[in-house]
């Protein structure tokens, strides 16, 4: 170690006297003390390596004591908090999937911070199900004779198969043998229900006489998965939920959907591809059909189970449903947005998942002109910004065909590069998602609630004059 190594080692300050300044006291009434004071010994510590390494950083008490608190700031800020979605995709995965309603908001607040009737019935005084929270109108809305929730559309499906084909044989096409998510499989679930997968069909094309064909006294469920994530073109053929209700009724085995996204209200006449709907499902015969709550109906996570009364009951039964169950807060959430399905006009109004679907094209386009000339107001010429014509995408795996119409707002800064802007963007607070093409920055008013577009001009305004 060189003297001058030494030298720079005795100047660091000490742990106990940068807890004496003004500025690091005044932070500890706040964030508590063990924060700032690992805060204070991490900054001291960062700046001992540099010193150890070589490097011989220009320091001072300052300059920790500055490092020191935006450590301990960082620490205490949630690591789960809200983003403003910039990119166009809807139902984003990475980013929570839905957005939920006002209603919903509500209904999860004043449930979470008051004793509920989570599982009390007032009527009788005695214990309720949870259950009954969502399943009337989960009936109503889908003409189904019972239904239940758990706690994603994976559960839902684990559930299923485990309930009615557990020791049995489930026979399936090859052709929706998917993957949902996150390396979930259908075969691996099978397993992991206890049923024995039967393969039956090619990969583009299965006939009714092939599910015929593998039917034996094992046979204990017909599944039949939607194309909700994905869609095979060309040379195919599936068989008809119809005809494969007919098939399972025809030699007692029950039917089971599984419809992924979960669409109430049919979103066709809005220009969108045509995706079936729970009660088409339920009218078809199934025994059980299962959706997600939180893509395209715009809900909590859950997974939403729907069908005959025995099969539902006996689904209720099963020891995974208690593993599986939901929580009061999802509940809450759940049953609120359900509660606006009664009224189809106000759902798509108020839904943020569904109004973003339908909102038409020229009402982006306008929010997008708008968009361009506030940036430009807040940034005068710190930057190229235009609005181009583009799509937004559904996402969360569903309707994966559907271009939707959009109009986009593309930046070229003139100091920074685009990559630069983003990270700005996304570092900044509140953090701003946005996407990256052809060199410039994107963003999809489609996205965009009208108060956070006021927030994405305000933090633009930041960057460009260097803050």
């Amino acid at each position: 170690m060189t003297m001058d190594t030494q030298k720079l080692l005795r100047a660091l300050p000490k742990t106990d006297e940068l807890l004496r300044r003004d500025d690091l006291s005044a932070l500890a009434v706040t964030v508590p003390r063990a924060v700032v004071t690992d805060a204070v010994r991490d900054a001291v510590d960062s700046v001992r390596e540099a010193i150890l390494s070589g490097e011989a950083p220009a320091f001072d008490a300052d300059s920790i004591a500055n490092d020191a608190i935006a450590r301990a700031t960082d620490r205490m800020l949630p690591s789960l908090r809200p983003v403003i979605n910039a990119t166009g995709i809807i139902v984003h995965t990475n980013l929570g999937r839905s957005r939920l309603s006002e209603d919903a908001l509500r209904a999860v607040v004043e449930v979470a911070g008051n004793y509920s009737t989570l599982e009390y019935d007032v009527a009788t005084g005695e214990r309720g199900s949870r259950h009954a929270h969502v399943e009337r109108l989960i009936c109503e809305l889908t003409g189904a004779e019972a239904a239940m929730a758990v706690n994603n559309n994976a559960a839902a499906v684990l559930l299923a198969i485990a309930g009615l084909a557990a020791r049995k044989e489930a026979i399936v096409s090859r052709g929706q043998q998917v993957e949902i998510g996150g390396s979930f499989r259908i075969p691996d679930v099978m397993r992991q229900s206890g049923a024995k997968m039967v393969e039956v069909g090619a990969t583009n094309k299965t006939h009714l006489a092939d599910y015929e064909n593998a039917i034996t006294p094992k046979t204990g469920l017909l599944l039949k998965v939607h194309s909700s994530n994905f869609r095979v073109v060309g040379f195919t053929e599936t068989v008809s939920l119809e005809d494969l209700v007919a098939l399972g009724a025809k030699h007692a085995v029950p039917v089971y959907e599984d419809q992924g996204s979960g669409v109430l209200i049919d979103l066709a006449p809005y220009g969108l591809p045509d995706e079936p709907t729970v009660r088409s499902s339920i009218e078809a015969g199934v025994d059980v059909v299962s959706v997600s709550g939180d893509k395209l109906l715009g809900g909590p996570q859950a997974g939403i189970l729907a069908g005959k009364k025995a099969v539902i009951d006996r689904l209720k039964k099963h020891p995974l449903a208690r593993a599986l169950r939901l929580d009061k807060m999802t509940l809450a959430a759940l049953e609120a947005t359900l509660r606006l399905y009664l009224d189809p006009a106000r759902a798509l109004r108020e839904i943020p998942t569904l109004r973003m679907l339908t909102e038409t094209p020229e009402c982006v386009a306008t929010r997008a002109l708008k968009l361009v000339d506030d940036i430009i107001a807040a940034t005068g010429d710190a930057m190229w910004v235009a609005a181009m014509p583009d799509v937004s995408r559904a996402g969360g795996g569903a309707l994966p065909l559907a271009d939707i119409p959009t109009t986009i707002v593309t930046m070229s800064p003139r100091t920074m590069s685009a990559n630069d802007l983003e990270s700005a963007l996304r570092l900044g607070n509140p953090t701003i998602v946005a996407r990256i093409r052809d060199g410039r920055v994107v963003l999809d008013p489609r996205t965009l609630a009208p108060h956070e577009a006021d927030l994405v001009v305000a933090r633009l305004a930041e960057i460009a004059s260097g803050e």
